[in-house]
């Protein structure tokens, strides 16, 4: 490339500086610009010329940054008379190019554009020669004036110091776009986060903060904000906490930190701060700082600790339940096969409710539920030979966990010895809530169409444990009757007011 260029303009071109400087600007192949068309009008104009450019040279091709009098966009880079001003003195005059060996077979020259005159200033930005402010002319001419190039000159110091300015212009724009975009991707991380930042100069009292601050602390959506409105959004029994703190932050150096609740909402908020000015005497001037809601954290924590509270307490009642369980099951049933058929379907109906229970929290379980871990997951749908009636109704952990054994023993006793020993026995299983006189549930167990049914002389473990099962219920009642047609059981559970 540009091999019919001399060797020190070739230096020129190739130089990397001069190259990286190009290529900062960026206005290469960008669209026109007025400024500088204004600057090849009045280039024109001084000297009579029908040709003025602003150009711009890469090693390969000159650029056409503004023209006048011609159509071309540019040119090649050894085609160019601008080249030759780059590595030559402040300007360069080329009174007659068709007697100029450097330009005599120039295709500008022996071609239809015709030219003949040429001057030209180089245009320097950052130190480098980029390009050239000249014009051209199709009549040779003996001389140009001093003064002439005296202003072409300064007119080349204009375009460098267009091309300087606007290239500053263009970085302080993308500068400012870019700390804007930075700017609102903070404040949406901070919003998305629910962080609320602050600013306090201390020596006015003044707190500068975004608007999921004003938010936390219920503080007016606009207008100025002193740290003492802040201070008084917070409960009283928290002041001191927080005073202490911001004391030991301003005297010590230590970073502020706190736990504080607002009113009127009594939401926990966490506050966070450290001073990063002071004046040469070491007092705080300001302070920077960011607030956090913590109050789903605070109520989970002390969820938490009510749940574990809970787990202990049914841990201990659960295994001085499957104690007693196992004591009196081994009494009734001494062989080991025996008692460890009895003992695993009791065991398995105190594991199955406290699954539910663990499930929600020990919140409570659904009576249906209780229900289906006796009859099947299907026993509304598809009965097995059970009919079953009633609401379903939020049950706390105790009442599931006795009704839960309480069923267990009256469908094993109804598969072995009842209704559903037989092909066609029967059970009907209906409930209700009751408001009055207390608010309670009221199941109803009915077989029929089974085995002829007495009484049992001596009341086995079965009928202990339903019978049993609800005493830690206060005032729950079980009525269990062997009627000739068969088993029947009465189970009443006073509820919590608002499980009715």
């Amino acid at each position: 490339m540009n091999s019919s260029l001399p060797d020190d303009v070739r230096k020129v071109l190739d130089d990397p500086g001069r190259l990286q400087a190009l290529a900062a600007l960026e206005v290469l192949g960008t669209d026109p610009d007025a400024d500088f068309d204004r600057l090849t009008r009045v280039a024109a104009h001084i000297f009579g010329a029908e040709i003025a450019l602003v150009t711009l040279i890469d090693k390969e091709r000159q650029w056409f940054r503004a023209c006048h009098g011609t159509d071309l966009t540019g040119t090649s880079a050894s085609d160019s008379f601008c080249a030759h001003t780059l590595a030559g003195p402040e300007a360069m005059v080329v009174l007659d190019a068709t007697t100029d060996p450097r330009f005599m077979h120039n295709p500008l020259v022996a071609g239809e554009t015709g030219i003949r005159f040429y001057a030209g200033a180089p245009i320097v930005v950052a130190g480098q020669r980029l390009g050239s402010l000249c014009v051209l002319g199709r009549t040779a001419r003996n001389a140009v004036e001093p003064a002439l190039l005296d202003q072409l000159v300064d007119l080349a110091g204009l375009a460098s110091t267009l091309f300087a300015l606007k290239d500053e212009a263009r970085v302080r724009a993308r500068t400012a776009a870019a700390l804007l975009r930075e700017e609102w991707r903070h404040a949406l991380t901070l919003e998305a986060g629910n962080v609320g930042s602050w600013i306090w100069d201390i020596r006015t009292g003044e707190v500068v903060c975004n608007d999921m601050f004003r938010r936390m602390y219920h503080l007016p959506e606009s207008g100025t904000i002193q740290f003492e409105q802040v201070l008084d959004t917070v409960h009283a029994g928290d002041r001191a906490a927080i005073e202490d703190s911001i004391q030991a932050s301003l005297n010590d150096g230590v970073d502020f930190a706190a736990e504080v609740r607002v009113e009127p909402t009594i939401r926990w908020l966490t506050m966070r701060g450290r001073v990063y000015q002071r004046d040469a005497e070491g007092r705080a001037l300001v302070m920077m700082g960011a607030s956090t809601d913590i109050t789903e954290a605070k109520q989970s924590a002390e969820h938490t600790r009510l749940l574990l509270r809970e787990l202990n307490h049914r841990v201990k009642n659960t295994l001085a339940m499957i104690q007693s369980v196992a004591r009196q099951t081994i009494r009734q049933n001494p062989d080991p096969k025996a008692f460890i058929e009895a003992f695993s379907g009791r065991l398995r109906t105190i594991s199955d409710a406290h699954v539910l229970l663990a499930d929600r929290d020990w919140s409570g379980v659904h009576l249906y539920e209780v229900i289906a871990s006796q009859l099947g997951p299907d026993f509304l749908e598809h009965p097995d030979r059970a009919t079953v009636n009633g609401p379903d109704m939020m049950l706390p952990a105790d009442h599931a966990v006795g009704l839960g054994l309480i069923l267990h023993e009256l469908t094993t006793n109804a598969h072995r010895h009842g209704a559903w020993s037989t092909n066609r026995g029967v059970v009907n299983i209906d409930w209700e809530k009751r408001e009055a006189p207390v608010p309670g549930l009221m199941l109803r167990w009915r077989e029929s169409e089974g085995p002829a049914v007495a009484p049992p002389r001596d009341y086995g473990l079965g009928t202990k444990l339903i019978e049993r099962s609800l005493a830690k219920v206060l005032d729950s009642d079980v009525k269990l009757r062997f009627d000739p047609g068969g088993v029947a059981a009465e189970i009443w559970m006073p509820l919590p007011v608002e499980q009715v």
